[in-house]
């Protein structure tokens, strides 16, 4: 008798413990979770199987970059007016570009890639009505948004919060010069479809880092991100 009391005390005792560990392992994960940013809102549509945010602003902004699988994925890097990605991003094998003399989009040729151009990375690879973002379009996006400088799921970048509260993720991707990467986690930059309007060997672009986010003339050679765009 006395023998099974003890095994029943036991077996009390080892089902506490479990119990216990159970829980304490729970409160860890909550904790973890919720070190990285939370979104204020979930993807307001699908277009082409891609998810898109109403920031309430003049277009309707793509949750993640061309070539990435989440928001906070850095995706891939494009020249200015290329589809594709390659291993080395300099003048030798830059798009429209002769040494240094510029063919299609120059100052005085055509000043903007459109989206049945054959060159607008957003239409190319993702179809439908995705297309690059115009200069004036992510000029709205730096002036008409609340920008906060974050972390999600181990990358820095912004939470970009639109006037009507909701809200993207922009991940500090850096760029591809040459070979070589540069500025990945402290910078990013973001293809506009738009020219330079003083150089031609320019084009516009978001450029952002920690402490401040504008639009900027960049080197068209260069490989960097693009957040697609749609109506």
């Amino acid at each position: 008798m006395k023998t099974k009391f003890l095994l029943f005390l036991l077996c009390l005792f080892s089902l506490n413990v479990m119990g216990q560990d159970t829980i304490q392992r729970k409160k860890k994960q909550t904790t973890a979770a919720g070190q990285d940013v939370t979104l204020t809102n979930k993807a307001s549509g699908t277009l082409n199987g891609h998810e898109w945010v109403d920031l309430g602003l003049s277009v309707k902004w793509a949750t993640c970059n061309i070539g990435a699988s989440s928001p906070s994925d850095y995706g891939d890097y494009y020249a200015w007016g290329e589809t594709s990605t390659k291993s080395s991003y300099d003048g030798s094998n830059c798009f429209d570009c002769l040494g240094n003399s510029w063919i299609t989009y120059k100052i005085d040729g055509q000043t903007r890639i459109t989206p049945s151009s054959g060159h607008d990375a957003a239409r190319e690879n993702w179809g439908s009505t995705w297309r690059m973002p115009t200069d004036a379009e992510n000029d709205e996006l730096c002036t008409k948004c609340t920008w906060t400088w974050t972390s999600m799921n181990g990358h820095n970048g912004y939470t970009v919060t639109g006037p009507n509260g909701n809200s993207i993720f922009l991940p500090a991707a850096g760029y591809r010069i040459s070979m070589n990467s540069a500025n990945v986690g402290s910078g990013g930059t973001y293809w506009s479809s738009t020219l330079s309007s003083s150089y031609s060997n320019y084009a516009r672009d978001l450029l952002f880092g920690s402490r401040s986010h504008n639009t900027n003339d960049s080197f068209r050679r260069f490989g960097r991100s693009i957040r697609p765009v749609t109506e």
